[in-house]
């Protein structure tokens, strides 16, 4: 291949590539694209899950008392079958590090106790946020076990059990199902993963969260946002969860017609989730068509193999020497039968086949990258590799492609059995697999998808039995208004619609209908208070919803205008000592009347006679001039109107 850089974006048309920002519902339809959601949704209780350690004390990675060494291995499930998650870990043979900090771990966190009962204040946050959900509570709490061999949990499980199951959700156009609600124990926090070694700390370990698994239902990017949304501002509704980064991560599920289902995990935040997924639908389009290419050049392809050939250190000095490679380290050159043309085949924006390759390197083989090189590199001869030779060696022909991979000897033979491994996948054409996000709306291999056989009872466990006592105590407690009715709430207001989101995801709906119905503000001014002046102001200070509606009040009652609470509540957040007096003088209020702000006018339209303006521009000249002394002593729009009239 002459050009490796126009054979990829020939490549891109072929897929059908178009940016986010130019694809549209009939884009979507024509993929097949299909999404659904798994929230991960942090409880604010005292305790954790399965232990009487305090929930929600963080360290730093370098703050710990003690380390453990973990290694793990998968066990078989009840039907004697191994998952295969488990296997690709256990093929890793990672040391896995525990950073431990005495008062936010014990003995449970690292499988030497059994679990003590679970929690029940955060039970009853589940079962809230269930009947939120429309779900129907369980009769009877089962905990099970699903593991996790990546290390992210000592004990290579995590507990879990089902809270609700067949609940719905309302969207703007559309009911999304709610397959199941599950209470379950957080995992650890990565610190670093290099090459063998991957260290977390526990501090997050054994948290309770609640798991929300919506049907694949979302038809858009854009729908898989309003989901996303509305579950997490139906969380926040309860008061009783925690915000912040890693408070609640996203898992992204992606299929389209002919591929299958692709876990996204872990996403941070809410706005990633349209370019991921949009990405990821046309990543599997294009995986599609490669294996449509592969099998009209191969009949049998299970008779496909590849053909490796070592190659001696010192026969590669620019690779010895770019890369730093060890004494111990190996290079090895594999020939890919009938990949001609595939390796730089386009899957993502920047990203091509041969990366599919390079991604399960990192992950299985633990070699860090960059790992290989190829016979189609978009950069050719930058490490100066001679295939010619290496194609006569390895007998191929201008229909193979070639690749030359180093690491560790250890490593190697895993290197070659998992290139093989993804080549065979490619045949087929989308491999099940969970994919990490990356901060440009791509995805690298994570791991392979978990399958059922990585779940089973927890015989540490007894069921738990849920009455309707129970249920009924835990309707009681729920929010006056869903996030559906307050959606409309705000709607009918004429709360602008910009301003919902930080009301609903911040939960202060009730804010605002206190500043309504407590301070006497229009539902309209109290609505977009809070979502927007509020909002800029969150960004600096604490929102003290006392001292909002205390300073909102008093304001109101020494005869101010509501305008004058644009400049004082951020003031008061600011200053939370200050009296409303002290606040006024620190904004630099004076008190005015009506008639000397009217005879302001007259000297500004003088001011305004030398110049050529439009009535517009003379309108926003003349409220910029007025504004200090207006601000508080006569309603803005009350004052914009009578400079229209005076114009006119």
């Amino acid at each position: 291949m002459t050009d490796p850089t126009a054979h990829r974006d020939h490549t891109r048309d072929l897929v059908g590539y178009v940016p986010r920002e130019a694809a549209t519902r009939e884009t979507y339809a024509a993929l097949g694209f299909r999404c659904g959601l798994e929230i991960h949704q942090q409880l604010r209780t005292a305790r954790k899950l399965f232990c009487r350690c305090p929930a929600g004390i963080y360290q730093s990675g370098d703050d710990f008392d003690a380390q453990l060494l973990r290694h793990m291995r998968p066990t078989l499930s009840e039907l004697g079958e191994y998952d295969g998650t488990a296997l690709m870990e256990f093929k890793t043979r990672k040391d896995i590090i525990y950073r431990i900090k005495r008062e936010t771990a014990c003995t449970y966190d690292i499988d030497d106790t059994p679990p003590f009962p679970l929690n029940r204040e955060a039970l009853d946050i589940a079962m809230q946020i269930g009947l939120l959900l429309g779900t129907s509570i369980v009769g009877e709490l089962h905990i099970t076990r699903k593991q996790y061999l990546d290390g992210s949990i000592p004990t290579g499980f995590q507990r879990t059990a089902i809270v609700g199951i067949d609940g719905s959700i309302p969207l703007r156009s559309k009911q999304i199902g709610i397959r199941q609600l599950s209470i379950e124990e957080d995992s650890c926090r990565e610190v670093s993963d290099t090459g063998h070694t991957r260290v977390y700390t526990t501090d997050r370990l054994g948290m309770p969260l609640v798991e929300t698994v919506t049907e694949p239902e979302l038809l858009t990017p854009d729908e898989a946002v309003e989901a996303a949304n509305y579950l997490r501002y139906l969380a926040r509704s309860t008061g009783s969860v925690h915000t912040g980064i890693g408070a609640a991560r996203e898992d992204v599920n992606v299929s389209i017609t002919g591929g299958t289902r692709i876990e996204i995990k872990g996403v941070q935040h809410i706005r990633a989730i349209p370019e991921l997924t949009h990405n990821e639908a046309f990543r599997q389009r294009a995986l599609l068509l490669i294996r449509d290419e592969l099998t009209s050049r191969v009949s049998d392809p299970t008779d496909w193999t590849l053909q490796t050939l070592p190659i001696d250190p010192s026969d590669a000095p620019q690779l010895v020497d770019t890369f730093g490679l060890k004494a111990d380290d190996a290079i090895t050159a594999v020939r890919l039968r009938a990949f001609a043309g595939l390796l730089s085949f386009f899957t993502s924006p920047g990203r091509s086949f041969a990366d599919e390759l390079s991604d399960r390197l990192k992950v299985i083989a633990c070699i860090d990258k960059p790992n290989m090189t190829d016979s189609e590199s978009a950069v050719p001869g930058t490490l100066a590799v001679d295939w010619a030779p290496l194609r006569e060696q390895l007998g191929a022909g201008e229909a193979d492609a070639l690749i030359v991979l180093w690491g560790s000897k250890a490593d190697m033979p895993t290197a070659i059995e998992t290139i093989e491994e993804r080549c065979r996948w490619a045949f087929e054409g989308v491999p099940n697999e969970t994919r990490k996000a990356l901060p440009d709306g791509t995805t690298v291999f994570e791991r392979v998808l978990p399958g059922p056989d990585r779940m089973y009872p927890d015989t540490d466990s007894a069921p738990i039995p849920i009455d309707e006592s129970m249920v009924d105590a835990a309707r009681r407690a729920l929010p006056e208004l869903s996030i559906a009715e307050q959606t409309t709430q705000l709607d009918r207001w004429g709360v602008p619609v910009d301003a919902h989101p930080f009301i609903l995801r911040r939960n202060l709906f009730a804010l605002t209908r206190q500043l309504h119905e407590e301070v006497g503000l229009s539902p309209k001014l109290a609505g977009t208070l809070v979502g927007h002046v509020l909002r800029h102001a969150s960004r600096r200070y604490r929102l003290d919803r006392e001292r909002i509606v205390g300073v909102a009040h008093a304001a109101l009652a020494q005869g101010l205008t509501p305008d004058s609470l644009n400049i004082l509540l951020p003031a008061a957040l600011e200053r939370p000592t200050l009296e409303l007096q002290e606040l006024l003088n620190h904004v630099g209020y004076q008190p005015c009347s009506r008639d000397v702000i009217v005879a302001a006018i007259e000297p500004l339209l003088g001011e305004l006679a030398g110049y050529s303006l439009s009535t517009e521009d003379a309108l926003n000249w003349l409220m910029g001039r007025l504004r200090p002394i207006a601000v508080g002593n006569i309603p803005l729009h009350d004052l914009a109107s009578l400079l229209k009239e005076t114009l006119q």
